[in-house]
């Protein structure tokens, strides 16, 4: 009996918690208290640019430091790049020189008068010729470098100097030079005699003076007057010189410059007759 009666109470139990539950659900208030309505949201008026003043960053200060000076430059000698020592030709003036053919592969260095030439190397004089013999009714070209000097130095070099106003004392061929050392000074002689004083310079090999125009010049000079003005004073033309000789030959033929003016034939006097006829002349006195 009393069984019977506790499973009535707990079937009326579970009832009854049934109920409480879908009550609760079907409130506005929802479960538990918590609302189940979708929220309200009251409309919100806009509001004006916002601005804002950042502050500058306060600058940090840096501890003095005190550089010590350095050492000054050491100066590295340039490579070595030949076994010779060459000077530039002319000696204690101010000069200038162009660094492009123009004729022939030489180049005119602009200078004072009396300046010096100097041998651009160690050698030995080859030709001299103290006597300017240009002129301009025939421009010869063995005489257009008027007064000049020639040395074959120990690179196997020849080196000219032309334009000459004299030649050193004791300076003759055959006579050995060093580099640095005065030849001659500088003038306008041969076919320069309209301009300013300058050197007439030109690199070639050694050959008979009969094949003058191989002396005038057969390399350009200006890089290795560059060099030996402003650079590296061991540049060398020996293996330009013997490239090029290699080329054309030792004796090639003259191509540039060769032939003198034509000189104009003179006038043939005609011969007087045998027995000349005198014409209007007086009777001897005292026929």
């Amino acid at each position: 009996m009393d069984i019977m009666r506790s499973g009535h109470i707990a079937r009326l139990a579970a009832v009854t918690g049934v109920l409480l539950v879908t009550g609760a659900c079907a409130s506005s208030g929802g479960v538990a208290g918590i609302s189940t309505a979708a929220p309200t949201t009251e409309p919100v008026a806009a509001q004006g640019p916002v601005t804002a003043t950042i502050p500058a960053p306060t600058p940090t200060p840096r501890p003095s430091v005190d550089v010590p000076e350095g050492d000054a430059p050491v100066p590295v000698p340039p490579p070595k790049l030949s076994e010779f020592t060459y000077a530039f030709p002319v000696k204690g003036c101010a000069v200038s020189y162009q660094s492009r053919l123009l004729v022939l592969p030489k180049t005119t260095i602009w200078a004072g008068k009396g300046c010096a030439f100097v041998s651009p190397v160690s050698g030995v004089v080859h030709e001299v010729n103290t006597a300017n013999r240009w002129r301009p009714s025939t421009d010869r070209g063995q005489d257009r470098e008027g007064r000049f000097v020639t040395v074959v130095g120990d690179d196997g070099v020849r080196y000219l100097g032309g334009h000459l106003d004299s030649v050193a004392p004791g300076i003759r061929p055959g006579v050995r030079v060093g580099a640095g050392q005065t030849l001659g000074l500088l003038g306008n002689s041969g076919n320069a005699r309209d301009t300013a004083s300058n050197l007439y310079f030109a690199i070639s090999w050694k050959t008979e003076p009969s094949l003058w125009w191989v002396r005038r010049g057969m390399v350009e000079p200006w890089d290795y007057l560059n060099a030996w003005l402003n650079g590296n004073r061991t540049l060398s033309p020996a293996d330009e010189v013997r490239a090029v000789m290699a080329r054309t030959g030792p004796a090639p033929r003259c191509t540039v410059l060769c032939k003198p003016k034509s000189m104009p034939k003179p006038t043939e006097r005609p011969e007087p007759p045998e027995n000349p006829i005198v014409i209007g002349s007086a009777a001897p006195a005292g026929g």
